[in-house]
């Protein structure tokens, strides 16, 4: 095997791992803390962004491998985690004392966006001082 073949199933286990955690948190009946119910909520949307800024980086390093256009590769990244995020909110539908709700949805691309603008402004910046810099 391949070192090539071997870093591309290595990052996709790591999606796979995360999605597998992010799968354990929400099977979850009840994840509240024991904070106030207006910082439990905000606690929890962060944590929502936080899991999915994660996975779009993992889907981002995984489909990189494939040697795809930059934008491609953030395209499919994002769309992938998109899905992912629905998916896991139509799972919670089933999960006693859940609910789905597509605001977490929505909370959870705010988080894959994060990553998207930092990719964008990385690889932007770094265009630019190559046309600057020698």
């Amino acid at each position: 095997m391949t070192l090539g073949m071997k870093k591309k199933i290595l990052s996709w286990l790591w999606v796979i791992l995360w999605l597998s955690v992010i799968y354990w948190f929400s099977n979850q009946p009840d994840l509240k803390s024991e904070l106030q119910y207006f910082w439990d909520l905000i606690f929890r949307k962060i944590a929502h962004m936080a899991e999915y800024f994660v996975l779009c980086f993992l889907f981002y390093k995984a489909i990189n491998n494939y040697k795809l256009e930059f934008k491609k590769v953030i395209i499919v990244s994002l769309i992938l985690t998109l899905i992912a995020a629905g998916l896991d909110e139509f799972h919670q539908y089933f999960t006693r004392g859940r609910s789905a709700s597509a605001i977490d949805v929505i909370i959870d691309g705010i988080g894959s966006l994060i990553l998207i603008v930092i990719l964008l402004k990385s690889r932007y910046e770094s265009l630019f001082n190559k046309q600057i810099l020698p």
